[in-house]
């Protein structure tokens, strides 16, 4: 017998499972193959020309590309309950795509053990016609992310990299976060110093000399690929942001 898939709860607000309604949830975690992956196994390649989107259920990966000097940067962090490789499966979709289409734009890569479903391009195209919820949400998440880049790129210039560094925390926390009974919050995706980094456009020993201040101020504590967030107001304070949302 299959085990019953998770509660709604169970997956970020902000990611396609979460925002989908029950019904078109569970038609959706119905589709296509279950896979798993190990710590450091390729989800998707850059450069290549396959078409299937990854709907992830568990663990969390990191999105890469490489920069024109031969350098991988860190672009994104994808959890439990988002997707990878829309991009390609919606070209697909719309007739364009195939062998010979756009090759894909980044690398995932898996940060842990994970569970996915794999659902190939006709399988998208299917159920975007009988669930358009799913498309609408699927827009919304794209779009999400485009202006999560554009905040990114103002923000290398119009704030320092301690700045910058609170309003990526404040971000990852508000998205992966796990609430601790002492009110702190650990995140949901262990992010090395070099990828910390990558992510806010910063020298990794400009990140590090942050992190620092950051412990030396009470706002946080960090171990090995951990970190957790021990006063989330002070830190949306360091980065600028507004009490109450983060968006």
């Amino acid at each position: 017998m299959t085990a019953p898939h998770p509660p709604a709860g169970h997956w970020p607000a902000r990611s396609l499972l979460g925002m989908l309604p029950g019904p078109a949830r569970q038609e959706m975690l119905g589709l296509g193959v279950e896979v798993r992956f190990d710590a450091g196994d390729v989800l998707l390649s850059e450069g290549a020309h396959d078409r299937h989107v990854l709907l992830l259920l568990s663990g969390f990966a990191k999105v890469t590309a490489t920069l024109e000097n031969g350098q991988v940067s860190l672009l994104a962090v994808r959890v439990g309950g988002e997707t990878v490789g829309e991009m390609a499966a919606v070209d697909g979709v719309g007739g364009v795509g195939g062998a010979d289409g756009v090759p894909r734009s980044a690398t995932v890569t898996a940060c842990g053990p994970m569970s996915a479903r794999v659902l190939q391009p006709a399988v998208l195209r299917e159920l975007l016609m009988r669930r358009p919820e799913v498309g609408m949400a699927l827009t919304r998440i794209v779009a999400d992310r485009l202006r999560w880049a554009n905040r990114r790129r103002m923000e290398f210039r119009g704030y320092s990299v301690k700045v910058r560094l609170a309003r990526l925390l404040v971000e990852l926390a508000a998205a992966y976060g796990q609430p601790e009974h002492d009110g702190g919050v650990v995140m949901g995706c262990g992010l090395t110093q070099p990828e910390l980094a990558a992510l806010t456009g910063a020298a990794e020993t400009t990140v590090h000399k942050g992190l620092r201040e950051l412990r030396e101020e009470g706002l946080l504590e960090t171990g090995y690929r951990s970190t957790t967030i021990r006063d989330l107001a002070r830190l949306r304070q360091v980065g600028e942001l507004p009490a109450a949302d983060v968006r």
